[in-house]
């Protein structure tokens, strides 16, 4: 074997070596609510990296993949599940797991009785959690949070995620008729540009010009939290679930003013339907009205009012960057089919037609996969770093092979350390 062939297959040797040490490999989104969780399980294990494979690793990889709860909250997305993906060279699953964040002692209890922290000493996290649960997880469990900016990760991992999963994007067809429109797979193969509407607690909304630039637009504080703050002062409601499922069996023209009731059916020298919302909460200021409505109602209500909101707002944003693609995402609207498609319907609307509202099928993951990709770019400059050292090694000495375990513990060592590079925008 030739002296090159020699080196390069040292140099691979070692970079394997490198990522298998760094293994297990997850990203995390910590939210206010829910925290998530994308584990990547390798599925081209040697025989040589199964015979050198802690018991612990071994562990936590039947764990996490072989259940779909753990403990009171925690729960594993099976439908979800992403087959063949390659990530830095290694073939494998990818797995997404959410629990209530309220549950992080739980978390980081298992963490520690299941051995993670005997392998993993830098966890790779986004949203504001990774703030306020870095001591915890310092003291607990001896793992350093690498902190990574939330809009950097989402736009990666959403953008991975297309790659991988042609059918990511869907939008829907017939969007004017709630009860009758059905999903619909979109093209989203050739996304730049486009508008990025982030709904959260707030609205953030984003125009994406390329993987790595972007600029936020605009925005509102009517989002998600306002939705929910308003139904449980309306309703009495407690949970999010609870103020959806109110939601989907409302009906919102028993609180809303429509232009029917202001000229007595369609207002045609404007093109405006009679169905069409008027004024939000409209006929809530007459007695009757009042105490005819339900809870289911107001809660509708309160939906509508929020999506055609935010609908209005992002047609604008679309209008004035010049962008024809508008993606909707955020915990909003996790299970919440209902607000998807009162967004497709105030776009539809908004727009006269001319641009849809696009949705994706791993909302509320994308910020923890971008934070496991975020690792395994660390890892990448880790892995580069090492195969120049090995390449300068071997070309001074071609009878010395280059210190193979020196060379991997270098490597994690740059990992540990290291703080996250900044995405330039």
């Amino acid at each position: 074997m030739s002296q090159q062939s020699q080196q390069k297959e040292s140099v691979a040797m070692i970079n394997r070596q490198i990522l298998a040490k760094a293994m297990p490999w997850f990203g995390m989104d910590i939210g206010g609510t829910l925290t998530k969780l994308v584990y990547f399980e390798p599925k081209d294990i040697t025989p040589d990296e199964q015979d050198e494979e802690a018991d612990s690793l071994r562990s936590i990889r039947r764990y996490l993949t072989k259940n779909s709860a753990y403990g009171k909250t925690g729960h594993r997305d099976a439908h979800l599940q992403m087959d063949n993906v390659e990530i830095r060279k290694r073939k494998g699953s990818l797995h997404f797991i959410r629990f209530q964040t309220t549950d992080m002692g739980n978390f980081l209890s298992l963490a520690k009785q299941k051995g993670m922290a005997e392998l993993v000493t830098t966890v790779c996290a986004t949203g504001g959690g990774a703030f306020k649960f870095e001591n915890e997880f310092r003291e607990q469990v001896n793992m350093k949070l690498a902190k990574f900016d939330e809009l950097d990760t989402l736009i990666k991992g959403i953008l991975f995620a297309e790659i991988q999963n042609r059918t990511e994007c869907y939008y829907y067809e017939n969007a004017r008729d709630i009860i009758k429109s059905e999903k619909k797979a979109f093209d989203f193969s050739q996304p730049y540009p486009f508008i990025l509407v982030n709904v959260g607690s707030g609205v953030s909304i984003l125009a994406v010009y390329g993987p790595d630039n972007y600029k936020r637009v605009s925005g509102t504080s009517l989002g998600g939290g306002t939705f929910l703050g308003l139904c449980c002062l309306l309703t009495g409601c407690n949970t999010f679930e609870e103020a959806i499922q109110l939601a989907t069996k409302g009906d919102n023209r028993k609180v809303d003013k429509l232009v029917r009731d202001i000229y007595g059916g369609d207002y045609d020298r404007f093109g405006l339907t009679g169905d069409l919302v008027a004024s939000s909460f409209g006929q809530m200021h007459l007695k009757d009205k009042r105490s005819s409505v339900s809870r289911e109602d107001l809660a509708n209500a309160t939906l509508v009012t929020i999506t055609n909101n935010i609908g209005l707002i992002a047609r604008m944003c679309a209008l004035n960057e010049k962008m024809d693609k508008v993606v909707f995402v955020g915990n909003f609207l996790r299970v919440n089919p209902i607000a998807m498609k009162l967004l497709a319907y105030a776009m539809e609307f908004w727009s006269n037609g001319t641009l849809k509202g696009l949705f994706l099928e791993h909302e509320g993951y994308f910020g923890a996969l971008g934070c496991l990709l975020q690792f395994n770019g660390e890892i990448a400059a880790a892995l580069n770093e090492t195969s120049d050292k090995s390449a300068s090694c071997s070309q001074t000495s071609s009878t010395n092979k280059p210190d193979t375990q020196s060379s991997v513990d270098t490597a994690l060592t740059s990992v540990d350390s290291s703080p996250p590079k900044e995405t330039q925008r």
